[in-house]
């Protein structure tokens, strides 16, 4: 810490939602059962604080926060956004499920400090804040995975725990080592020591490191907890866990390839499109023929990481390379969300073939899940499309075209699985066809995020103009 630059206000968006977190809990202990949802409201308005904190602060320069161990740049200032855009959206399919709920203020708390780690690691320029975001990011979802207290909610969180642990202290043994080779833990001087220590070191270090920071992002070799921790949480649960967990992980992955590790004797590209083309294809065979709608997803959001490292892959490399994550990034997690709203809204349909007949009892649902599935392919004019172009077309800038056509064949097969999930609906009526069983407040939701997803792609070139910029130095 230098003591120059420890301001709080820097940090504005990030301590809003922690201060939410605190204070809900306070007000939490005093409120009765049934005006426990005023600290959902209170962790809204704190995401709507944070949001507008952070669209003021990247019209400001590129600048460090607390002796340069936190980032104030685009990556940072679009994946504040983007995760606030949908921790609060994710509330919002929360809060009708959890009223009166005995428990209802510790999910808010919980989610709230999980969106807060995802925050920290995003903007995390240093590894002992990566850690600590990673810490932040994790606790508070194991305990969100079992919220329920069901035996599919208890297996789902145990699972999620002993990955994430795993995994996580395997990320603290490479940060250690990290640090044995470059004599520090700060970003900035990691480049530069990195780039004269031993290539064994650094490989070592950097492999372990890999592997907690994917634990979170959901891709190879960190994927095995999220079939089994998406498939037994709740819905909106799944949702925050496939989504706003991955786009912090995502862009600290990006931040590390672009800064400590540029110069380093190590082969980055190679190494994360391998990741990527084991993530796509892995993701992509196993969602195949699954029949639960939330382990399909689950499967989606795998190979999903798998196009997102495209970008990261070719960090540094590209001048598209920045713009294409960021994007992408955006355009998924409404994408995502919308899909998980669509479950939501369709509370007891569990199967691919419970959606039988949604065309004729809910034609708007089922508009809002072609848009939601079809633009997770990357059907124009979704968001996702001009994601997945850009995405491709910083790897091909890069010099990796090779992962751009294998990153297409992935993309025409996931055709299959979600077309297997559209069709039934279009069959005679079946269970979905209860009006009885909808939530209207995911319906609205989930109608919102896919029209957002279509908006945000015919606007992508106003989008993609803003995503650029320096890294912080």
């Amino acid at each position: 810490m230098t003591g120059m630059n420890e301001n709080p206000l820097d940090l504005l968006p990030e301590v809003l939602l922690a201060a939410s977190a605190v204070l809900g809990l306070l007000l939490g202990a005093w409120l009765p059962r049934r005006r426990q949802w005023l600290t959902g409201a209170l962790a809204g308005a704190a995401c709507i604080g944070g949001i507008v904190a952070a669209a003021i602060a990247a019209a400001g320069p590129v600048k460090t926060a607390f002796g340069e161990s936190f980032a104030i740049d685009p990556v940072t200032a679009a994946s504040r956004i983007i995760i606030l855009g949908g921790t609060l959206l994710v509330l919002a399919l929360a809060t009708p499920r959890l009223y009166a709920d005995p428990r209802e203020t510790e999910f808010y708390v919980l989610l709230q400090l999980a969106a807060v780690g995802a925050l920290v690691l995003a903007g995390a320029q240093d590894l002992l804040l990566l850690a600590a975001g990673y810490l932040l990011a994790s606790v508070p979802a194991y305990a969100l995975a079992g919220f329920r207290k069901d035996g599919p909610g208890t297996e789902a969180a145990l699972k999620y725990y002993v990955v994430g642990a795993l995994l996580g202290v395997l990320m603290l043994t490479g940060i250690t080592v990290l640090l044995a080779a470059g004599r520090s833990t700060a970003y900035p001087m990691l480049r530069s020591e990195l780039a004269e220590a031993p290539a064994g070191l650094v490989a070592v270090g950097t492999l372990a490191l890999l592997a907690g920071v994917l634990f979170k992002a959901g891709g190879v070799p960190g994927h095995f907890w999220v079939p089994d921790a998406v498939q037994g949480s709740s819905a909106p649960v799944a949702a925050f866990l496939t989504t706003i967990p991955k786009v912090g992980a995502l862009a600290a992955l990006y931040r590390l390839g672009a800064v400590p590790l540029a110069d380093a004797d190590l082969p980055w590209a190679d190494l994360v499109a391998v990741l990527s083309v084991a993530s796509m294809t892995l993701g992509n065979l196993a969602a195949f023929f699954q029949q639960e709608v939330k382990r399909l997803l689950a499967y989606s959001t795998i190979s999903q990481v798998g196009y997102l490292l495209l970008p990261v892959a070719v960090a540094g490399r590209t001048d598209l390379d920045q713009v294409a994550l960021l994007y992408y990034l955006a355009g998924y997690a409404l994408t995502n969300l919308g899909a998980f709203a669509v479950i939501c809204a369709l509370p007891g349909a569990h199967t691919i073939d419970d959606y039988r007949g949604l065309a004729r009892a809910h034609p708007a649902l089922l508009a809002s899940l072609v848009v939601c599935l079809l633009g997770l392919v990357g059907t124009p004019p979704t968001a996702v499309f001009l994601g997945k172009l850009e995405a491709f077309s910083a790897v091909f800038d890069g010099g990796y075209a090779w992962l751009a056509v294998v990153a297409a064949v992935n993309t025409v097969a996931s055709l299959f699985y979600y077309l297997r999930w559209i069709a039934p609906a279009f069959l005679a009526r079946g269970p979905a066809g209860d009006p009885r069983t909808t939530s209207r407040t995911a319906a609205v939701i989930a109608c919102g995020a896919a029209a957002g997803s279509v908006v945000l792609g015919l606007l992508g070139g106003t989008v993609l103009d803003v995503l650029g910029g320096p890294l912080a130095p």
